[in-house]
């Protein structure tokens, strides 16, 4: 009975779309493996390929070097190399992945060079949804991570706070595990303190409509829409966040330890 794409293994298939092949190449180099020098033609019936795509295939497979063919009886035979090829695949594609690498770091500051943020404006990016906010949880994490400073400050609306960390419940762990420092103007009741974290209270401020994060030459802004769900949005310029931290810090040292 003829073989089919489910007929191998779904653990073979996955190793060998991890060298690199997709699941029509992984299939047919499997089959030739199992059937021996053949033609396409049985070929492409074992597989459970019409005989055109196979051909394709083949040639694909010829050209990294996991398939030879020979003539015989005015016929054209396949066969599959030794399954050792696929090793030698992947050191192939670890060196042009390290070629790429080493391209990417000369390319990366002339890609930062013109971006708008390299010409003095704003860059300004939205969010939706639980993922969405889930993502500016972790630029904060991976934007505090990188910097020399590992200190960020947050206005902390109870309006907003109990739908920020929905996405993201570990978030405040893997802050303290990351040796980040968080100082926060509570807005309203609730919050908890986690660790490496100081938290003040602006008296008569029962209700906020926006969580704001400085973080990194950023500011982040999350509030809810119309439906209740959270959007946010990060704007990334050194000299807003720079003058909201001034302003932040100016009222956390007015304001009472608890």
């Amino acid at each position: 009975m003829p073989s089919t794409h489910a007929d191998v293994p779904a653990r073979i298939l996955q190793g060998l779309r991890q060298a690199g092949l997709n699941e029509k190449e992984a299939t047919v180099y499997v089959a030739l493996l199992e059937l021996g020098p053949s033609p396409v033609r049985t070929l492409a019936v074992r597989a459970g390929i019409n005989r055109g795509t196979t051909y394709e295939i083949l040639k694909s497979l010829i050209d990294l070097g996991l398939v030879s063919y020979f003539h015989k009886t005015r016929h054209q035979y396949f066969t599959a190399e030794h399954p050792s090829k696929i090793t030698a695949l992947i050191e192939i594609k670890q060196r042009e992945l390290e070629q790429t690498r080493k391209s990417m770091d000369q390319i990366v500051p002339l890609l930062e060079a013109k971006s708008s943020s390299s010409t003095g404006q704003p860059r300004v990016r939205f969010f939706e949804g639980q993922h969405g906010i889930r993502a500016i949880l972790e630029d904060v994490l991976s934007t505090m991570a990188a910097a020399k400073e590992k200190s960020y400050s947050v206005y902390s609306s109870a309006d907003i706070r109990e739908h920020l960390y929905r996405g993201f419940q570990d978030f405040a762990k893997k802050r303290v595990k990351l040796g980040i420092n968080v100082r926060t103007i509570a807005m309203g009741p609730g919050g908890k303190l986690w660790g490496l974290d100081e938290r003040r209270w602006l008296s008569g401020a029962k209700h906020a409509p926006t969580y704001q994060i400085i973080y990194g030459g950023k500011l982040a802004l999350i509030s809810l829409d119309e439906h209740e769900r959270a959007v946010g949005t990060i704007v990334e310029d050194e000299r807003i966040a720079i003058s909201q931290q001034m302003i932040f810090d100016h009222l956390f040292k007015s304001l009472p330890t608890s």
